[in-house]
Protein backbone atom coordinates (compact mmCIF):
# COMPACT_ATOMS: atom_id res chain seq x y z
CA UNK A 1 0.00 0.00 0.00
CA UNK A 2 2.68 2.50 -0.99
CA UNK A 3 1.98 6.21 -1.13
CA UNK A 4 2.87 8.38 -4.08
CA UNK A 5 5.12 11.35 -3.48
CA UNK A 6 2.28 13.85 -4.00
CA UNK A 7 -0.17 12.05 -1.70
CA UNK A 8 -0.93 14.12 1.39
CA UNK A 9 -1.37 12.18 4.59
CA UNK A 10 -4.11 13.42 6.88
CA UNK A 11 -3.88 12.16 10.44
CA UNK A 12 -7.09 11.34 12.27
CA UNK A 13 -6.86 10.89 16.04
CA UNK A 14 -10.08 9.11 17.03
CA UNK A 15 -11.09 8.73 20.66
CA UNK A 16 -14.08 7.98 22.78
CA UNK A 17 -15.02 10.53 25.42
CA UNK A 18 -13.48 10.07 28.86
CA UNK A 19 -15.34 8.46 31.76
CA UNK A 20 -18.75 10.01 32.27
CA UNK A 21 -20.62 10.72 35.45
CA UNK A 22 -24.05 9.34 36.20
CA UNK A 23 -26.51 12.13 36.88
CA UNK A 24 -29.53 10.31 35.49
CA UNK A 25 -29.63 12.41 32.31
CA UNK A 26 -28.86 11.67 28.66
CA UNK A 27 -26.09 14.26 28.76
CA UNK A 28 -23.93 13.70 31.87
CA UNK A 29 -20.66 15.52 32.38
CA UNK A 30 -17.33 13.82 32.99
CA UNK A 31 -16.62 12.07 36.26
CA UNK A 32 -13.46 12.91 38.24
CA UNK A 33 -11.50 10.11 36.47
CA UNK A 34 -12.83 11.51 33.17
CA UNK A 35 -11.63 15.02 34.00
CA UNK A 36 -8.21 13.58 34.84
CA UNK A 37 -8.15 11.65 31.55
CA UNK A 38 -9.01 14.85 29.62
CA UNK A 39 -6.00 16.53 31.23
CA UNK A 40 -3.81 13.54 30.25
CA UNK A 41 -4.99 13.93 26.65
CA UNK A 42 -3.79 17.53 26.65
CA UNK A 43 -0.38 16.42 27.94
CA UNK A 44 -0.17 13.47 25.55
CA UNK A 45 -0.77 15.67 22.49
CA UNK A 46 1.06 18.80 23.71
CA UNK A 47 3.81 18.48 21.07
CA UNK A 48 1.45 17.45 18.25
CA UNK A 49 0.35 20.05 15.71
CA UNK A 50 -3.44 19.87 15.51
CA UNK A 51 -5.50 21.60 12.85
CA UNK A 52 -9.04 20.74 13.96
CA UNK A 53 -10.84 19.36 17.00
CA UNK A 54 -14.31 17.87 16.64
CA UNK A 55 -16.79 16.57 19.21
CA UNK A 56 -20.42 15.54 19.19
CA UNK A 57 -22.93 17.84 20.88
CA UNK A 58 -22.68 16.10 24.26
CA UNK A 59 -20.93 17.55 27.33
CA UNK A 60 -18.82 14.43 27.81
CA UNK A 61 -17.24 14.65 24.35
CA UNK A 62 -16.73 18.42 24.41
CA UNK A 63 -15.23 18.33 27.90
CA UNK A 64 -12.88 15.49 26.98
CA UNK A 65 -11.20 17.67 24.35
CA UNK A 66 -11.73 21.06 26.06
CA UNK A 67 -8.32 21.18 27.82
CA UNK A 68 -6.60 20.22 24.55
CA UNK A 69 -8.55 22.83 22.56
CA UNK A 70 -7.67 25.51 25.11
CA UNK A 71 -3.96 24.55 25.02
CA UNK A 72 -3.97 24.58 21.19
CA UNK A 73 -6.08 27.76 20.98
CA UNK A 74 -8.64 25.97 18.78
CA UNK A 75 -12.42 25.99 18.88
CA UNK A 76 -14.20 22.67 19.32
CA UNK A 77 -16.29 22.09 16.22
CA UNK A 78 -19.46 20.01 16.40
CA UNK A 79 -20.13 17.10 14.11
CA UNK A 80 -22.97 14.65 13.72
CA UNK A 81 -22.32 10.94 14.32
CA UNK A 82 -22.73 8.37 11.56
CA UNK A 83 -22.67 10.90 8.71
CA UNK A 84 -20.05 9.91 6.15
CA UNK A 85 -20.24 13.33 4.49
CA UNK A 86 -19.17 15.00 7.77
CA UNK A 87 -16.01 12.88 7.95
CA UNK A 88 -15.34 13.45 4.25
CA UNK A 89 -15.62 17.23 4.78
CA UNK A 90 -13.06 17.00 7.60
CA UNK A 91 -10.73 15.04 5.31
CA UNK A 92 -11.03 17.70 2.59
CA UNK A 93 -10.77 20.68 4.96
CA UNK A 94 -7.74 19.41 6.87
CA UNK A 95 -5.91 17.59 4.07
CA UNK A 96 -2.31 17.05 5.11
CA UNK A 97 -3.07 18.09 8.69
CA UNK A 98 -4.12 16.46 11.94
CA UNK A 99 -7.68 16.18 13.21
CA UNK A 100 -8.90 15.03 16.62
CA UNK A 101 -12.40 13.52 16.70
CA UNK A 102 -14.03 12.75 20.04
CA UNK A 103 -17.11 10.58 19.95
CA UNK A 104 -18.73 7.55 21.51
CA UNK A 105 -18.31 3.80 21.92
CA UNK A 106 -20.20 3.16 18.69
CA UNK A 107 -19.36 6.03 16.34
CA UNK A 108 -15.58 6.06 16.84
CA UNK A 109 -15.17 2.46 15.57
CA UNK A 110 -17.67 3.32 12.79
CA UNK A 111 -15.56 6.34 11.80
CA UNK A 112 -12.38 4.25 11.75
CA UNK A 113 -14.13 1.66 9.56
CA UNK A 114 -15.39 4.39 7.21
CA UNK A 115 -11.90 5.80 6.76
CA UNK A 116 -10.41 2.32 6.32
CA UNK A 117 -13.07 1.34 3.80
CA UNK A 118 -13.66 -1.95 5.58
CA UNK A 119 -15.22 -3.38 8.73
CA UNK A 120 -12.30 -3.76 11.16
CA UNK A 121 -13.36 -2.29 14.51
CA UNK A 122 -16.34 -3.29 16.64
CA UNK A 123 -18.17 -1.02 19.09
CA UNK A 124 -16.41 -0.53 22.40
CA UNK A 125 -17.96 -1.91 25.55
CA UNK A 126 -19.55 0.41 28.09
CA UNK A 127 -16.40 0.36 30.24
CA UNK A 128 -13.79 0.76 27.49
CA UNK A 129 -12.23 4.20 27.76
CA UNK A 130 -8.80 5.36 26.76
CA UNK A 131 -8.56 3.75 23.33
CA UNK A 132 -7.02 6.09 20.78
CA UNK A 133 -6.86 5.16 17.11
CA UNK A 134 -4.45 7.17 14.99
CA UNK A 135 -5.07 6.75 11.26
CA UNK A 136 -2.74 8.07 8.56
CA UNK A 137 -5.22 8.59 5.73
CA UNK A 138 -4.28 9.13 2.09
CA UNK A 139 -7.94 9.19 1.04
CA UNK A 140 -11.13 7.49 2.18
CA UNK A 141 -10.54 3.76 1.89
CA UNK A 142 -6.77 4.16 1.60
CA UNK A 143 -5.11 4.29 5.01
CA UNK A 144 -1.33 4.04 5.12
CA UNK A 145 -1.10 3.18 8.82
CA UNK A 146 -3.20 2.62 11.94
CA UNK A 147 -1.77 2.97 15.44
CA UNK A 148 -3.68 2.08 18.59
CA UNK A 149 -2.71 3.73 21.86
CA UNK A 150 -4.18 3.02 25.25
CA UNK A 151 -4.09 6.19 27.26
Amino acid sequence: MGCKENDQITTFILLRHAEKGNDGTEDPDLSLPGIERAERLKLLLRETEINGIYATQFKRTKNTVAPLALAKNLDIQSYESFKAEEIEKMLDKHQGGTVVICGHSNNIPWTANLLLGKETYKDYTENEYGIMLILSVVKKGKVAKVTRLDW
